[in-house]
Order: structure tokens, then sequence, then C-alpha cells
């Protein structure tokens, strides 16, 4: 793809670090001549660590920079931010459509066959007064076992996909579920279906897994008007260029992105 680096009319999509590749990837399959703009904030990462005030003052600056470099659409490829900073983004910016990436309640209940669903998220969406009330909104008298997952950010950021340390943890959060006999599981957060073996490993193969990055990408298909502009694939991080061009290349297997530097600080 080409890396024309002048602002034009794109998609602009962040996450606190590469959680939100498993977003872009299904844009690019969904809308292939789209100009897509990623945001990795990497400095920052993870967001399920930091407290919603942070979270939000990071999503404005990162949302501000990409309407200026052109975005008319932005998808928040993160559960984290969604949770914390959707409202206030809708708020500031309130014609330009912003698509949030939420834990599908409404999907594990139409598929749980015994009433008892487990979401697996990081400590601040666990925490969320949104994730709340999605719940007692669509869960329909289910039982929802909710389980804050802290570390397993920390190690897909690092390229970590399958050590013996993150299996163990990865046991560790998925017990709570075992034990409440769930039949299905919603991967909620961005990074998780990176390690999507990992948790189907843990919880048995009888507990249905289900992620969310498809819903969000054909959401955007649904409000974006494609444009006669050539292709483009911008990629930008908070954080260290050639730490996340290696990540790419070794976990996702892309070649041609360059990634350039974003100043972290607000």
């Amino acid at each position: 793809m080409q890396t024309d680096p002048s602002p034009r009319r794109e998609i602009g999509v962040f996450d606190s670090g590469v959680g939100g590749f498993t977003v872009l990837h299904e844009l690019r399959e969904q809308l292939p001549t789209a100009r897509l703009r990623y945001l990795a904030d990497t400095a920052y990462a993870p967001y399920g660590n930091r407290s919603p005030d942070e979270i939000r003052a990071r999503s404005m600056a990162i949302s501000e920079h990409l309407i200026a470099q052109g975005a008319e659409l932005i998808i928040i490829a993160c559960n984290t931010a969604t949770a914390h900073a959707i409202e206030a983004l809708r708020a500031r910016w309130p014609t330009l459509p912003f698509v949030g990436t939420e834990p599908g309640i409404k999907p594990a209940v139409a598929a749980t066959r015994n009433g008892r669903i487990g979401l697996l998220a990081t400590p601040a969406t666990a925490a969320s007064a949104r994730l709340r009330a999605l719940i007692e909104r669509h869960a329909n008298g289910r039982e929802v076992v909710v389980q804050g997952c802290p570390g397993i950010v920390d190690h897909i950021e690092a390229g970590d996909l399958d050590s013996a340390e993150l299996r163990s943890l990865v046991a560790r959060h998925c017990e709570p579920l075992r034990a409440a006999g769930v039949d299905t599981a919603l991967l909620g957060c961005t990074h998780y279906p990176l390690i999507e073996p990992l948790w189907q490993a843990a919880l048995g193969p009888d507990v249905k897994l289900l992620r969310i990055e498809t819903a969000v990408a054909r959401r955007a298909v649904d409000l974006w008007t494609p444009a006669s502009d050539s292709p483009a694939l911008h990629i930008e991080t908070s954080g260290d260029p050639a730490a996340l061009r290696t990540w790419i290349e070794r976990v996702l297997g892309w070649r041609e992105p360059d990634v350039r530097s974003w100043p972290a600080a607000l």
C-alpha cells in the first residue's frame, strides 16, 4: 500500500497498544480501498491499569490528532477506552461518528445453552459502570461472571503469546469461569484474540469463545462512504516505532507498514 503522508479523508483507529490490530485486520478485509490510520498508545499501555481520567485524557488527545490528520470516522479499538471515554468523545465531537468496542453481551445471551456466561476483560473494563449497565440491559437474567485479567496485556505487548508464565496466568484467570460452569465466554479486550488458543485450552473445548472485532468492522462499513482515494495504511505509536515494527512483522507477518512516532506527552 502507498504511504502518502498528506492529510486526506481517513478512518482513524486507536488502542492502548497492539490489541487493536485485530480490528485493523478486519477493516482491511472489509474496506480494502480505505485510507486507514492506526495509533498505538504503547507509551501508556496497558489502559486497563490506568484511571478513568487518564484514559479519557489520552483518548481525547489521540482523537484530536487523528482528526487533524483527516479522520472522518474514529474506531476505538479498545474495550477499556470505549468504557471510559466514548461518551466524552461523542460530546466533544458530536458530528463525528465514533465506533466503540464493547463485549457482545447480546450475542453471548443468544449463544449460551445453560445461561452462564463468562467475560474476560482488563481490570478497568471489568470495573466500569458502562459494562455494568451493558450487562443489566442485555443479560436478560443470564448469569455473567466478570473476570478482570491483570497482566495479560503486558505479555501480549511484549510479544509473548505462548510462554509457560502466560499460560499459567491465563489458566488462573479462567478458573472462576470454569468453577461457575460457563458454556460461553467473551474475550472482552481486543488484545485477547491474539492468544485465543490459550483461552480455549484453559476453558476447555466445550466453552464457546466469542470475539467482537468483526462486528466492529461491519459497523464501520455501515458508516463509511468509500471515496476515490488510493488505499493507504499509516501506523503511529507513542512508544518505540522500531519495537512496534518488529512486533508487527513477527506476530502479524505484515511487511509493508512504516511506523512513525507520535509524541506521548499531553
